[in-house]
């Protein structure tokens, strides 16, 4: 079997002391993840957060800077993710938006809810609010 790293993109959006979150079932669990998809062929890292982030949450939002990447096995199905982070800003709420398969609805959570939260998708839900908060965001032409 041939290793192949899945490349994945996610958003830590904060607002008034809080963090853009999405409530979703991972299989029959229900679970809270950052906005986070898969890259689509053809498409950029910036462009790929900014869309998962809509149909994850219903929340169009301005990309503001590059948090890093983690990269993550997931013990669960052995896969590993190579995942790029991106912190942005809420531009606005679209009415009625169409939220994927599998989501229940966004949810904003403090940085002590997370850490608190026994439902997290993965641990990396809270480490990339961490280095988020801690360590300074990379301008997103490092993303080019």
């Amino acid at each position: 079997m041939t290793w192949c790293p899945h490349v994945t993109v996610a958003t830590v959006v904060e607002q008034d002391g809080r963090f853009l979150l999405v409530e979703e079932y991972a299989g029959d669990e229900l679970v809270y993840n950052q906005p986070a998809g898969h890259l689509d062929p053809d498409e950029s890292l910036l462009e790929a957060a900014v869309r998962e982030t809509l149909e994850e949450t219903g929340y169009r939002i301005e990309l503001t800077g590059y948090c890093g990447v983690t990269l993550y096995t997931a013990p669960s199905n052995g896969l590993t993710y190579v995942r790029h982070t991106f912190s942005g800003r809420v531009v606005e709420q679209v009415e009625d938006a169409q939220l994927d398969d599998g989501i229940v609805g966004p949810a904003w959570l403090s940085r002590d809810d997370v850490a608190n939260c026994n439902r997290l998708r993965s641990p990396i839900v809270l480490t990339t609010i961490d280095q988020y908060l801690n360590h300074p965001n990379l301008p997103l032409s490092a993303c080019y």
